[in-house]
């Protein structure tokens, strides 16, 4: 039922698939109706993603809005992802992992390097250069969806790092309802337990059992 659509107002398209290396961003756009399944392809990895707009540079994924409009601050299946509008963006459908986190911000290259990742690119950085590349212009850079990432909140409200618990071959897919450009990081976190790189495949399709 989750992944269950409106037939959309255009021809159907042809599967995509790209991927993010370790420690970096790549952006794929994405139409209403389509599937998009992010999956790690090494143990451990970390997705961060952002979306925007190119129509609207002033819309964007907003996990803030996220968290109030589902008043969680847990990735669960069958939620919805939604802009700083307060707009649905996607729905999560299929998740093999159920570890993600939506308080942690974007790391950066001065703040990896102070926290003992030197020469590694920060998430900002990387990111920042892939929306310059594909001439969005959003306002500011929003906080990510922190996809496969393991982290929880004891009872004082402090964010604790756990193991990740990602597999090669974890995914999540989701059914986005809004034509969007997707940026997606595999760069370091610097979040202990989930700091280590890897690679990750992005995919997109009409039907989840096209991917």
């Amino acid at each position: 039922m989750l992944l269950l659509k409106e037939t959309p107002p255009r021809q159907p398209l042809p599967p995509t698939r790209l991927v993010v290396p370790a420690g970096e961003s790549r952006a794929i756009d994405v139409k209403a109706g389509q599937i998009l399944r992010i999956e790690a392809r090494e143990d451990g990895a970390t997705a961060m993603l952002f979306a925007f707009d190119r129509a609207q540079p002033d819309i964007f994924m907003s996990v803030h809005h996220t968290r109030v409009f589902s008043n969680s601050y847990v990735l669960q299946a069958g939620m919805r992802i939604v802009s700083n509008r307060r707009r649905a963006l996607m729905v999560l459908g299929k998740d093999s992992v159920g570890t993600h986190d939506l308080l942690m911000p974007a790391s950066t290259t001065d703040w990896l390097a102070a926290n003992g990742y030197a020469g590694q690119t920060g998430c900002v950085e990387s990111v920042s250069a892939v929306i310059q590349e594909q001439g969005l212009t959003p306002p500011r850079l929003p906080d990510p969806i922190n996809l496969f990432m393991h982290v929880d909140l004891d009872q004082q409200g402090r964010i604790i790092p756990l193991p990740s618990r990602t597999r090669a071959g974890d995914f999540i897919a989701c059914r986005v309802v809004a034509d969007m450009v997707f940026v997606v990081s595999a760069c370091c976190t610097g979040v202990p337990g989930n700091d280590r790189p890897g690679a990750l495949e992005v995919a997109t399709a009409e039907e989840l059992n096209a991917l």
